[in-house]
């Protein structure tokens, strides 16, 4: 399959808008029906992220039949710790400049407050690997860059043919350290590159790698799979958090990061977009596929930013928070904001969409290209 994968690029910017969803919460705690309508949003958005993962690895695999994988993951290594530095330097003074509001009105030492920040910025461990030293959105792409270094390290050992099983024992873990941990405590942090991203990078090379891209002819089952796996999933979901839980539904928002299901649902959603590599491509949604990395990036900080405005309304005796036109404005306004954004850094040659996003590197060769 080497043409264009229309489908692939127009679900790209579909997920961005559900991963923007997951975090803004649309209608909860309005009331009952309300979080009863975000567990659903929430639950059904749960393969966004997979879903970039599962894509990384399928390029992966292309990429590498077609040259050296050394070369692929070196320029992937370099995309993605570019990018994320850029989603850092957007972050850092933005939560800062929060934080240092709020201590100012409960009373607390600026000066601690900075030391304590910085020193949480900078966590080796969290800013390295986790990702969450400074916003846990951004924790995606560290996962990312380690989930393909360790597949790269499968084909490098000359054992690719073992990284699915290898990556699904550890996800199980995984599953069972975060939505199943009726079952097992698992004592650390498992929403990570190995058991999380590994897994689902590793589903996306192997799609590739063993040639289980389907026909079309087998299109409309897979788009039924799709629609019994998202409702498995409502219903994995619906039972861990309401009825195990004996909470009414809808008396708060149960959401998870992933399940079962998820995976089901990630794997068949993806052979369908396989199985109709032409879906989406006369409309818009292929191009703007373009646009997803930099939405995701430029996010956190926008809704920090939007956040600290809701609060400085609410304290004035406001609560804008609790009305319905805040929540049917808050998600669009994200999302194109931060569109926006990232649209404004690449005409300000700060970063390059589709390139390079070092900060800064754009705008130093334009500056001395004259």
């Amino acid at each position: 399959m080497g043409d264009r994968i229309y489908s692939i690029d127009a679900l790209r910017i579909v997920a961005m808008v559900f991963i923007v969803m997951i975090h803004t919460d649309p209608f909860a705690g309005l009331s009952r029906a309300g979080n009863a309508v975000t567990f659903v949003i929430k639950t059904t958005g749960r393969f966004a992220v997979p879903f970039f993962f599962v894509t990384s690895g399928y390029f992966f695999a292309l990429k590498a039949a077609d040259g050296d994988p050394a070369a692929y993951v070196s320029a992937r290594v370099a995309s993605l710790g570019s990018i994320y530095v850029f989603g850092l330097l957007l972050c850092a003074p933005t939560f800062l400049a929060g934080r240092l509001a709020r201590a100012t009105v409960e009373g607390r030492s600026l000066t601690a407050t900075t030391t304590e920040s910085l020193a949480e910025f900078v966590d080796p461990l969290d800013l390295l690997y986790y990702g969450t030293s400074v916003s846990e959105i951004l924790w995606f792409l560290p996962a990312l860059l380690f989930s393909l270094l360790l597949v790269a390290l499968f084909i490098r050992l000359d054992a690719a043919s073992y990284v699915l099983p290898v990556a699904a024992t550890f996800h199980v873990v995984g599953l069972l350290g975060s939505t199943y941990t009726m079952v097992v405590d698992v004592p650390f942090e498992i929403r990570d590159a190995l058991f999380f991203g590994f897994f689902y990078t590793s589903l996306g090379y192997t799609i590739r790698t063993r040639r289980w891209e389907p026909s079309a002819d087998h299109g409309r089952l897979l788009a039924g799979l799709v629609v019994v796996f998202a409702v498995l999933q409502l219903v994995e979901f619906y039972v861990l958090g309401y009825l195990l839980a004996g909470e009414a539904f809808g008396a708060s928002v149960y959401a998870p990061s992933y399940g079962i299901a998820t995976a089901l649902l990630t794997a068949s959603l993806f052979l369908f977009l396989l199985s109709r590599p032409r879906l989406g491509v006369d409309t818009p949604l292929p191009s703007w596929g373009i646009y997803a990395v930099g939405i995701y990036v430029v996010h956190p900080a926008v809704f920090a930013l939007i956040r600290a405005g809701r609060d400085v309304v609410e304290t004035m005796g406001y609560p804008i928070s609790e009305t319905i036109i805040w929540h049917l404005l808050l998600t669009p306004t994200l999302f194109v904001v931060s569109w926006l954004g990232y649209l404004a850094a690449d005409r300000l040659r700060v970063i390059e969409i589709g390139g390079t996003h070092w900060p800064g590197g754009p705008w130093l060769r334009a500056i001395r290209s004259g």
